[in-house]
């Protein structure tokens, strides 16, 4: 196992009056007692204490100083002076996360001031960070000092976290097992990969809990309505808050049953479509649209990263354009007649209907497994180029290596994919006879007809 550490960084969403004046209380207090524990060239806890005791702050941020003022004071850092600003610290035991993803703001932060008394405050976290956020109210990662900021009138909120990942061996990458991975409505999630001969094998698909989730967030959005038009706000929050937390333990199972089927291959790789074009992507209505935006597609994408690198797998993304509406077989560009049935328009094709969102997974983990040959290609191509062998090429603009094969636009992603996989049906169509093709549609079981 090995350890990480990440600082994570929250930005707090315009506090009102009131708590940016206690804000600024904590951090002058905070001030002070630092300024009179170092004037006083504390190099003991205990002599820190006696300084800090009097000041009006939380035991939290008392403990904190009695930590870090004899590390200024001849410890570790032995400093000569004491600049101006310095961040409020904060020991672990104070500050906590909670998640509320009914609302626009979805994380809050609580932040101690003084006694008893604590702020509960909004924050916007940075969206990279975001699983490490997942980590820590799992209870799979731990959180260490925690430091309040001021930067021209903007509050930050810095959190030291640490986790264990397990270390695994890498393999070459012809041996990767890329899983696509298809976040969905009708299945909440769905996970297939291809096996040695390019078949599709054990697909699973999460369709209970995609049922149970919808009925779940239809009777929040039905009953909070309900209870707000009667003016029983309070309520309607407490009644929204246990019904979203049970959401969240439904995410968190699935998710945890995604890594864990990964894991069972050698060299897994987790291929997600990429969050950014799903969401430009995304317009079904005004009803669709509110359903798919809350749906929690960055929540199960952040929970899948981070469980999937404790255990020592990695997790590529893809442009997921067209990916659902493409045959994963020919390549050819189909349809949708039904939420779960896609439909290939090629009458070539030995797939003429197919569960879409097996298809769509499919077609996930084919683009990351281009992405790399694409990669590989331009690679080959800049070593010819520098040995000194002249040809032309035209260089395409952006990056379509696996991590950011999502920059590609979407004809120039669709178009390689679907020739790449043209090329292969047209191949395999040329060798293999009619008894392996019926051979290969018993093994696609009752995902296609």
């Amino acid at each position: 196992m090995t350890e990480l550490t990440e600082t994570l960084e929250l930005k707090l969403v315009e506090p009102n009056a009131h708590k940016h004046r206690k804000l600024c209380e904590t951090k002058r207090a905070y001030q002070d007692a630092l300024e009179a524990a170092f004037n006083a060239n504390c190099t003991s806890q205990s002599a820190t204490n006696d300084i800090v005791v009097n000041y009006d702050l939380s035991g939290y941020a008392k403990n904190a100083l009695k930590k870090y003022v004899p590390q200024l004071c001849g410890g570790s850092y032995d400093a000569k002076e004491l600049h101006d600003d310095h961040p409020v610290r904060f020991t672990n035991e104070g500050p906590k996360l909670d998640h509320k993803p009914q609302n626009a703001i979805k994380w809050y932060i609580k932040i101690p001031h003084h006694d008893d008394y604590n702020l509960w405050l909004p924050a916007q976290p940075n969206p990279e960070q975001r699983e490490w956020l997942e980590a820590l109210r799992a209870g799979d990662a731990t959180m260490g000092e925690c430091r309040l900021f001021d930067r021209d009138g903007e509050w930050y909120f810095h959190i030291v976290a640490t986790r264990d990942v397990e270390e695994r061996e890498t393999s070459s990458a012809s041996k990767e097992t890329p899983i696509g991975v298809d976040i969905g409505e009708a299945s909440l999630l769905t996970v297939c990969h291809r096996d040695e001969r390019g078949s599709p094998t054990a697909p699973n698909l999460w369709n209970d809990e995609g049922k149970r989730v919808r009925q779940l967030r239809e009777t929040y959005f039905t009953a909070t309505r309900r209870l707000q038009q009667r003016g029983s706000e309070r309520i309607a929050e407490s009644y929204g808050y246990e019904l979203w937390r049970h959401i969240d333990h439904i995410l968190h199972t699935v998710t945890s049953e995604v890594v864990a089927y990964a894991d069972q291959f050698e060299n897994p790789v987790l291929v997600l479509e990429d969050l950014t074009h799903i969401r430009e992507n995304m317009d079904y209505g005004a009803f669709m649209n509110r359903r798919l935006h809350g749906w929690g597609f960055a929540k199960m994408h952040a929970q899948i990263r981070y469980k999937a690198a404790e255990n020592g797998i990695r997790v590529e993304t893809v442009n997921p354009a067209y990916t659902s509406k493409t045959c994963h077989c020919c390549g050819e560009r189909g349809y949708r007649p039904k939420q779960a049935t896609f439909k290939c328009s090629n009458s070539m094709c030995w797939v003429s209907e197919y569960q879409a969102d097996v298809n769509a997974a499919l077609n996930i983990a084919d683009r990351y497994l281009e992405n790399r040959r694409l990669s590989t290609s331009t690679r080959i191509s800049d070593s010819l180029d520098l040995s000194g062998e002249s040809h032309s090429r035209e260089h395409t603009s952006g990056d379509d290596s696996a991590e950011d094969g999502a920059r590609l636009t979407a004809p120039q992603d669709s178009q390689a994919v679907n020739e790449s996989l043209r090329d292969s049906f047209a191949h395999q169509k040329s060798k293999i006879s009619g008894d392996d093709a019926d051979t290969q549609q018993a093994t696609l079981g009752t995902y296609a007809s």
